[in-house]
């Protein structure tokens, strides 16, 4: 008793946890406390000195909003084009590093016929056909384009009445399709016809960041897993997602979320920034990787010129769990994570002869 009143409550606090630390003695605590999961899979163990195996971002230049989609070890990646003609590249990779590309979507008068301003794209596949679904603000809105070979020809367009933009395309196990935009409405689509099927359901509000866009809808271990773009595509700029066991909700936030951000402290001063409007994919040997674009900013942080690029990072996916990128949700441009087995494409450079006068011969 007196020495409670000498010492007070306070004391008495600090000197059991100093007892209990003592009777852990020389145990090693590097690893945490003996007996509990200390992992934290948001903490990066960053390792300076190992090799960098990519750089970011792995198509450089103006390739914003990219998406990407695999069919057996072969990935396809398209991106935004807004008024530029021809419309939508296509890219091939046999190591999502090294891309090459092999056509557009996008490339003939009859598919846009009043004029051209395509916002974020989505490609997907099911039996033996891809799918490349956009906006174009130059005509009835949402669209969507078919192709037995990505390198093209792709067929005239096919609107849908979605409000909204940035629609996304999801193949359920039970052979239904739906489509979802920026309104975050769900609807289930008829894909010979265009016709929507059903009523639209807003299934998701976001986590309450500006300007939420770029949905995608993922399945895996049974769970709906629907992700999104919030923030604006600026310095805010982040990747958010939730998760249901219905494809009609609700959908539950990820309480780790955002799950892709430059907009903290750890990812402030990155030469990257503006990160998101992600796309995922499971390769082949099934690891999980990322796509979404960043600009390489200029002098004080705030300024770039080429534009937003395609950059990739790795995702860890374990079951039942939520998505974890590249360790702590940033990014840099030397990354030094393993790859898919590397497979570089040949340059093939077209040459521009220049000359001054007549030619003789």
């Amino acid at each position: 008793m007196m020495i409670r009143y000498l010492l007070g409550k306070r004391t008495i606090a600090s000197l059991c946890v100093f007892m209990v630390f003592n009777a852990i003695g020389a145990q090693d605590l590097s690893g945490g406390f003996p007996g509990i999961d200390n992992s934290n899979s948001f903490s990066a163990n960053l390792n300076l000195n190992k090799e960098t195996t990519y750089n970011n971002p792995v198509i450089p230049g103006f390739y914003s909003d990219p998406s990407v989609c695999r069919v057996n070890d072969d990935y396809y990646l398209i991106s935004s084009t807004f008024e530029y003609f021809p419309g939508v590249p296509v890219f091939h990779s046999k190591d999502l590093v090294n891309w090459e590309q092999i056509g557009h979507c996008l490339d003939r008068k009859e598919q846009f016929p009043n004029g051209l301003l395509i916002f974020a794209p989505t490609i997907r596949y099911d039996n033996g056909i891809f799918y490349m679904l956009s906006t174009n603000l130059m005509g009835q809105g949402n669209f969507y384009v078919t192709a037995t070979n990505p390198s093209g020809p792709w067929s005239n367009t096919i609107y849908f009445k979605a409000k909204g933009i940035d629609p996304d395309l999801f193949f359920d196990d039970d052979g239904k399709s739906y489509v979802i935009t920026s309104t975050f409405e769900l609807f289930q689509i008829d894909l010979k016809t265009g016709t929507l099927l059903s009523e639209g359901r807003k299934i998701w509000n976001g986590t309450g960041g500006k300007y939420l866009e770029g949905p995608h809808i993922y399945k895996k271990d049974g769970l709906y897993y629907l992700m999104a773009a919030e923030g604006g595509t600026e310095q805010g700029h982040s990747e958010t997602i939730a998760r249901s066991q219905s494809i009609w909700g609700p959908y539950i936030d990820n309480p780790s979320n955002p799950i892709l951000t430059h907009d903290n402290r750890t990812g402030q001063g990155y030469p990257i920034q503006g990160v998101g409007h992600a796309d995922m994919v499971q390769a082949h040997d099934n690891s999980w990787w990322m796509v979404f674009h960043g600009y390489r900013t200029v002098t004080n942080g705030f300024h770039h010129i080429l534009g937003r690029e395609t950059c990739l990072a790795p995702v860890v996916w374990q079951d039942n769990s939520w998505p974890v990128v590249n360790g702590n949700g940033t990014v840099s441009i030397a990354m030094t994570h393993s790859t898919l087995p590397i497979t570089p494409i040949e340059n093939k450079w077209v040459g521009l002869e220049l000359y001054s006068g007549a030619r003789s011969g």
